[in-house]
């Protein structure tokens, strides 16, 4: 009888080990078996079709200004506003993403689901710009602008690029979790793996947009705009196709409910017993076992001292006690100490997060005002004209240099540096030494605007390539943008996905997402506002439609003063951020200490 009880708990074992840790199940809903799913085998298919994916969403981004300008005949300002609304547009979908992920259909079916969106509109696209925009045809080069358009045919093309926006939006910010849900962060080798994942993620987002960057940016340069945008929705169409295949491998997390509804009832329920008297310590607010748990079986949240009116939530009054013997328990009367620091979470992120959107204005010149600087410079070497967007693969190439300098020596280096702490640098600190590179973007943007200035053409008419500086000394601010990613960019999605609860892991990433969208939004209000003002008196502006005529110079300037702004504020939210502290991670979170930069 004992050798079996003995024999019975030995089986238990070993199940238990050949299952995750995390609370993964595979697809039929079973605990997922580590040797059967996940691990680099679903995560290699998804960074493949995260490659596929930003490939085609940059072959129609990366070149949607000169599109703007040459074939719907916008002038520089209107159409690098219209880009930066386009693209903020892009990351405020993945707040809709995030949400029916965490709340109600899972990572999966959501980037099922938005990948079908991003091919529908990436096909429209195409169709739409071969049939109505692009007359006569070959038009849209440097040479033949396109005809008038009606309302329709415009209209069309908005449609058309907005359900790319959505498709791809709703899409983003769930990838990058659910590649990082493929690894049990509970056991040490997967672990070390995850935090990888997020670096050759980003790397394979950058990859990806080098070859829309290079070759189709230069096809789409000399016109061929629908041989482009086909190519886009091809790549789409198979980075759908090879998502699909990986079905029965993948690891899923099941999704947690609404939690505008958690966060309401924690509000309501401390806002009720706003008149109690709290006791010192923790021991008398509301707590449940981890089997019952927290939020859907989500790993329990430790008690922290911050936000103390919040606990109140949690507080177990005279009247909840009678209910509880009742059986009956109120959810807008009383929540478990876990769903109370889930909003804690959130709350405490916000600083952070708001600190990132300066950082999004400088990220997204690469798309507009690069763009178009270049375009003024001298763009050719020989015979060869290079298309202004393709410098854009100064930054990939930089991305993939200083991932690998900082996975392979910075970070190996600091760790022996630091005798306590073998971890290497923070995310936080990381983020902070992205927005120290940022300013020097800026710096050596305005410098090359000063001497493009200084060898311009005053008098040109149509001022592309008017400047005999050549287009390369564009590189160094390129350079800065993509060390400045790595660590701003890579570390945000490190940071987002482990602070944030486990019902709102997809929340995290979208956060990440939505820091560029603002940093698109206030680009574009930052245009229009230097505009209005440098355009008083009859002044041409500092950045009119013949750049040379302006001083793009200055509101280079102007971005790099507000991000060392930003830079302060953001050192002294960092030094005040705790980290979350999860039940059974007590000894990390004692390690890990606040984050502090």
């Amino acid at each position: 009888m004992a050798s079996s009880e003995v024999f019975k708990e030995v089986e238990l074992k070993e199940e238990q080990e050949a299952c995750t840790q995390d609370g993964t199940v595979d697809w039929h809903g079973r605990p997922a078996i580590k040797a059967k799913s996940g691990k680099w085998t679903a995560g290699i298919i998804i960074l493949l079709n995260q490659g596929l994916a930003t490939l085609a969403f940059f072959g129609v981004g990366v070149n949607l200004v000169l599109f703007l300008t040459r074939v719907l005949g916008q002038n520089n300002a209107d159409a690098a506003n219209n880009v930066s609304k386009w693209t903020g547009t892009v990351y405020i979908f993945s707040l809709v993403g995030a949400f029916l992920s965490d709340s109600y259909w899972g990572r999966y079916k959501t980037c099922a689901i938005f990948q079908v969106i991003f091919v529908i509109g990436l096909v429209s696209l195409s169709l739409s710009s071969y049939i109505f925009l692009i007359r006569p045809r070959g038009c849209g080069n440097q040479e033949m602008p396109c005809g008038s358009h009606s309302s329709l045919e415009i209209t069309l093309f908005y449609l058309s690029i907005y359900l790319v926006a959505l498709g791809n939006g709703g899409y983003q910010p769930n990838i990058a979790t659910f590649g990082a849900d493929q690894f049990d962060g509970n056991d040490p080798k997967e672990g070390h793996s995850k935090v990888s994942f997020f670096s050759y993620f980003y790397l394979a987002l950058n990859l990806g947009s080098l070859f829309s960057n290079t070759i189709l940016g230069y096809f789409e340069d000399e016109g061929k705009w629908a041989l482009g945008f086909w190519v886009s929705a091809g790549s789409a169409l198979g980075a759908l196709v090879l998502f699909l295949a990986g079905t029965t491998r993948y690891r899923h997390f099941r999704p947690s409910g609404n939690p505008l509804s958690r966060f309401s009832q924690v509000l309501v329920a401390a806002t009720k017993k706003c008149n109690v008297d709290m006791p010192s310590d923790a021991d008398g607010l509301y707590n449940v076992d981890a089997n019952d748990s927290s939020i859907n079986g989500n790993r329990k949240i430790l008690h922290t001292d911050e936000f103390k009116f919040l606990d109140r939530a949690a507080y177990i009054s005279t009247r909840d006690v009678d209910d509880l013997k009742k059986g009956i328990y109120n959810t807008w009367r009383l929540c478990p100490v876990t769903q109370v620091e889930e909003v804690k979470c959130v709350l405490r992120l916000l600083p952070i997060w708001l600190c990132t959107i300066i950082y999004s204005v400088v990220f997204t010149q690469m798309a507009s005002l690069f763009v178009e600087q270049g375009a003024a410079m001298k763009v050719t070497i020989s015979n060869f004209r290079i298309p202004p967007a393709s410098m854009s693969s100064f930054d990939i190439l930089s991305v993939a240099l200083f991932i690998f300098l900082y996975r392979r020596v910075l970070d190996p280096l600091v760790g022996r540096l630091r005798k306590k702490d073998s971890r290497g640098l923070t995310e936080l600190q990381r983020m902070g030494i992205g927005l120290v590179i940022a300013v020097l973007a800026m710096v050596s943007a305005g410098i090359v605007e000063c001497y493009r200035l200084k060898y311009a053409n005053k008098g040109c008419i149509h001022c592309e390539g008017s400047s005999s500086l050549s287009i390369f000394w564009q590189v160094p601010q390129y350079a800065f943008i993509g060390a400045s990613e790595v660590f701003m960019y890579v570390g945000q999605l490190e940071f987002f996905n482990a602070q944030t609860p486990d019902g709102l892991k997809s929340f995290g990433s979208a956060l990440c997402m939505t820091s560029i969208s603002l940093g698109n939004y206030v680009s574009s209000l930052l245009v229009t506002m230097v505009m209005k003002i440098s355009t008083e008196d009859h002044m041409p502006g500092w950045i009119p439609g013949n750049l040379n005529k302006g001083h793009l110079d200055r509101f280079y300037f102007l971005l790099a003063g507000l991000t060392t702004v930003d830079l302060v504020v953001y050192v002294l939210c960092a030094k005040w951020y705790k980290c979350i502290k999860l039940e059974g991670k007590a000894a990390e979170n004692n390690e890990s200490g606040s984050l502090k930069v």
